[in-house]
């Protein structure tokens, strides 16, 4: 993925000899909105407000924060949140409820972070809205489902999209496999969020950094600060491992190793690297899997903040069946 990364930030001979592929890509993608826009595919709706949170761009752009951060706020509005994925890199396919102790190869790493992260009741499904008729059947009150990514998945009907992007931004303006784009933009949407220092273009912003501690598998805290000076190990199993262990090194830690491996890496063959002897970091998506195989890993939670404006805009977008709204 690092090397296509690299292929679609500009519109070089490698993007140049796959363009005739993204016309084709293109093609069946919008053959595909448009069964769905003329009601020959059929939408389905899981009967409360429904908010997708996803990108048009291949590659993490910061969907799971987003959703952390959504899903916080809602239920500090006092509205009762529920929160549906794919389940991206598990090894099930069938639907099933998240807890704050899955194992993430069961339930897919992203969607039990979540549910670590805001204990929020949390689906897992192949199609989304059998991950929401689960939701809504195991737990009747709640009044607003998150999908966590979904922008594409046609079959789930939506009231409220938002798209976010990096500092990537669009890359090249390709579709797949071309360029990074999944569909076409501009698009319509309802919110556009940037978690990148450099937005491409108009939207809300947040900010995104990491804290100043890391936690071990127990919860217990320990200052970046004490870490200065260690040969630092850093490993991540993301999308884009380099935006990690850059923000790290921001923070003032000498990395002896940065081990960058596929995004949803199960860490069943994870070797340490030889001469290891400080201290190893992780994200807190990592840690999940990686506390298995190595349980005095740290790992190093993110800070992520959207701009109160984007809450605002948020409550003027999203209304609920008995017509109250959200802050």
């Amino acid at each position: 993925m690092s090397r296509l990364q690299g292929i679609w930030l500009s519109r070089g001979a490698p993007a140049r000899l796959l363009w005739p592929l993204s016309l084709l890509f293109g093609a069946l993608a919008g053959l595909r909105r448009w069964l769905y826009r003329m009601r020959l595919l059929r939408s389905e709706h899981a009967g409360v407000p429904v908010i997708i949170v996803g990108n048009v761009v291949a590659g993490g752009a910061g969907k799971t924060p987003t959703v952390i951060a959504l899903v916080r706020h809602l239920q500090a509005q006092g509205r009762k949140v529920g929160v549906i994925s794919r389940g991206h890199g598990r090894r099930t396919t069938g639907c099933c409820e998240v807890q704050a102790d899955s194992d993430p190869a069961e339930t897919g790493d992203e969607p039990t972070l979540i549910k670590r992260s805001t204990a929020a009741p949390t689906f897992v499904a192949q199609r989304r809205i059998e991950a929401a008729r689960a939701l809504r059947a195991r737990y009747p009150e709640i009044e607003l489902i998150v999908s966590d990514d979904g922008l594409q998945h046609l079959a789930l009907a939506r009231d409220l999209e938002i798209v976010v992007f990096d500092d990537r931004g669009t890359g090249n303006g390709w579709l797949l496999p071309a360029g990074p784009l999944r569909e076409p933009w501009p698009r319509r949407c309802d919110l556009v969020l940037h978690t990148g220092q450099r937005p491409a273009f108009a939207g809300f912003r947040a900010q995104r950094t990491l804290a100043d501690h890391a936690i071990d598998r127990n919860g217990r805290r320990v200052a970046l600060a004490d870490l200065a000076g260690s040969p630092i190990t850093a490993v991540a199993a993301i999308a884009r491992p380099q935006a990690f262990f850059d923000m790290l090194q921001a923070r003032g830690l000498t990395l002896k190793h940065a081990i960058a491996l596929p995004d949803h890496d199960s860490f069943e063959r994870w070797q340490r690297p030889p001469g290891m002897t400080g201290p190893l970091l992780c994200t807190e998506k990592d840690a999940l899997k990686l506390w298995r195989h190595e349980p005095d890993a740290l790992a190093v939670p993110l800070c992520f903040s959207p701009e109160p404006a984007f809450f605002a805009a948020l409550g003027d977008r999203l209304s609920f069946p008995d017509g109250s709204q959200t802050a």
